[in-house]
């Protein structure tokens, strides 16, 4: 038989010491998970009792101002009157802004939108800051922080997707693109507030166009400027050249210091005007649509005399524009820019081609529009337009009728029928009322030179060659009478025919030479966008202030400083 061994005393004591921390530990957890369980359910009681009081204050106030049109939660503003109702009522009435997280990611978005330059002031931002705090518990406050929220993501988003300002309001037949899509407002909203990262998701909606990210990253350089001091003013004097020597010299190195086009070190004698400071000038004159002689005259001392806030306001209604366009700059297109006297075209989204351009004098303006080009004419025929007609034309034929067949023009009919000239009475329609067309044939002369470059619209505004190519040479190129002229044009025309085994630049031109007037369809239709920017930043990465030819800035830098609201102008807007 096995003799039992008696236990120690001490392995007896330590080891009911370790069962006593064991049971004391399970102890513990146990209360702290009844703690736990206590903790929820009372949460669970008093907080699900407070959601449905925020819930049921929501749906009084959502209900109010689908009833009333009206509501104004915490002092505050909805403009968003038809959204706002429909987002909540899909879900329930559920606050959305519960999450101090949340609510200050987009507080930080409201305070950014400066970058854009938008006005912080547009989405209540005061309001949301004062709202935000997180120690509130009254149902009523709490629905009214959540729906200032909720208002001032929706004028964000908006704001970014389609501008501040309505272009329809501005200008007549505008027809750029503004929708969300086939998205509808209630499920892009929702998708919106449930995104991990809000702040990025709100960003989305801004433009995602290179021209945008650049002009954003300009509007922080002269605020930057500004917070500086900005720059002095040049006084008005005579025009300071090479050479010369005047104390406007020291403030004209110091304005263009300020602005960095001044780079090189001044002299010893800072009142000269010398080699570096000219082609500090030269470079000022570049980026703002100057003639680039190195002279300080009078266009050049006014353009020196715009303070930076005056160029910070340029920016934010370029910035402005840019979203207007957004949804058209993609894949191929043609974009003119008016004001900047330019044209570029984009395939697949890369630059192909660019060129000078002459636009519309400011009384005869060249209008800011989408059309689609079909065709190429070869050898045009120009039919005058019936504002040359009328101002020009008919006047000079009352007077001699020889200029007719000076200028290889011929009388038509709408139909196309010859009209002899001597049977028309031209003393009759010189207040206007002409029944014919004017039609000045194919050759050396003809204004539209040897290619045009048609795209239907209502306008009668086309792009075409000129013989007149000595304009092209001048900085300001404002000369036609709405249409625009190429300098470049057989290259755009080649890339648009598209088809290198037939239309080669030599194929192009030999085909020019027969002098017949031929239609041509083109291989790649590229939407041409004619638009009107006084602000874009260039190839080498500086800012180019294009002068604002037919003083269209003012009232778009007007429309931004308006109190918000949503545009109602031929469509329906979350505002109705």
């Amino acid at each position: 038989m096995r003799e039992t061994k008696r236990p120690d005393k001490g392995a007896i004591v330590n080891r009911a010491a370790r069962i006593g921390q064991l049971i004391g530990r399970v102890l513990q957890l146990v209360a702290l998970a009844l703690c736990v369980a206590v903790g929820s359910a009372s949460a669970g009681l008093f907080g699900e009792a407070g959601g449905d009081a925020v819930r049921l204050a929501l749906r009084e106030r959502v209900v109010a101002l689908r009833t009333n049109g009206d509501l104004r939660p915490g002092g505050g503003e909805i403009a968003a009157r038809r959204l706002i109702p429909d987002f909540y009522a899909s879900r329930d009435y559920a606050p959305v802004w519960s999450s101090p997280e949340r609510r200050r990611a987009l507080l930080r978005a409201v305070d950014d939108s400066a970058s854009h330059g938008l006005d912080p002031a547009d989405y209540q931002f005061d309001l949301l800051r004062r709202h935000a705090d997180d120690g509130m518990r009254d149902a009523g406050r709490l629905a009214d922080r959540d729906l200032l929220f909720t208002e001032a993501l929706v004028r964000l988003v908006y704001h970014l997707r389609f501008g501040k300002v309505d272009p329809h309001e501005l200008y007549e037949g505008w027809n750029f693109s503004r929708s969300l899509g086939a998205v509808e407002p209630v499920q892009a909203l929702d998708a919106l507030v449930g995104a991990e990262a809000l702040g990025a998701a709100i960003e989305q909606f801004a433009p995602r166009l290179e021209d945008y990210r650049q002009l954003r990253v300009a509007l922080l350089a002269y605020r930057a400027m500004e917070v500086l001091g900005g720059w002095p003013s040049v006084p008005v004097g005579p025009t300071l050249r090479p050479g010369d020597r005047d104390t406007r010299v020291l403030t004209l190195r110091e304005r263009l210091r300020a602005s960095g086009d001044q780079l090189s070190p001044p002299p010893s004698d800072r009142e000269l005007f010398d080699d570096g400071l000219r082609e500090a000038v030269v470079a000022f004159q570049a980026r703002h649509g100057l003639e680039p002689d190195g002279a300080v005259g009078r266009k050049t001392v006014a353009a020196l005399q715009v303070d930076v806030g005056g160029r910070i306001d340029q920016i934010r209604v370029n910035l402005e524009r840019l979203r207007w366009i957004a949804q058209d700059v993609a894949g191929d297109y043609l974009l003119v820019n008016i004001a900047g006297f330019n044209a570029r075209l984009y395939l697949d989204g890369k630059l192909a081609w660019q060129s000078r351009v002459v636009v519309g004098r400011p009384y005869r303006k060249t209008p800011a529009f989408r059309a689609e080009m079909q065709y190429l004419v070869l050898n045009p025929e120009w039919v005058l337009p019936p504002t040359i007609l009328k101002e020009d034309v008919l006047p000079k034929v009352a007077r001699d009728q020889a200029y007719l067949a000076e200028h290889d023009m011929r009388v038509v009919t709408n139909a196309g029928r010859e009209i002899d000239p001597g049977e028309v009475d031209w003393s009759g329609y010189r207040r206007g009322g002409f029944p014919y067309q004017i039609v000045q044939a194919a050759g050396p002369e003809n204004p539209l030179g040897r290619v045009k470059f048609m795209l239907p619209n209502p306008y009668s505004v086309y792009l075409h060659d000129t013989p007149a190519k000595t304009l092209f040479q001048r900085s300001e190129r404002a000369y036609s009478s709405g249409c625009i002229r190429l300098e470049r044009p057989m290259e755009l025309a080649v890339l648009l025919l598209d088809d290198p085994g037939q239309w080669s630049t030599e194929a192009l031109e030999a085909e020019i030479a027969k002098g017949e007037t031929r239609n041509v369809q083109i291989g790649r239709r590229a939407p041409v966008l004619i638009l009107y920017h006084t602000a874009e930043v260039g190839e080498d990465g500086r800012t180019y202030f294009h002068p604002d030819l037919y003083a269209q800035d003012g009232a778009v830098l007007e429309a931004l400083a308006r109190p918000f609201r949503f545009s109602t102008v031929g469509r329906t807007g979350p505002g109705r």
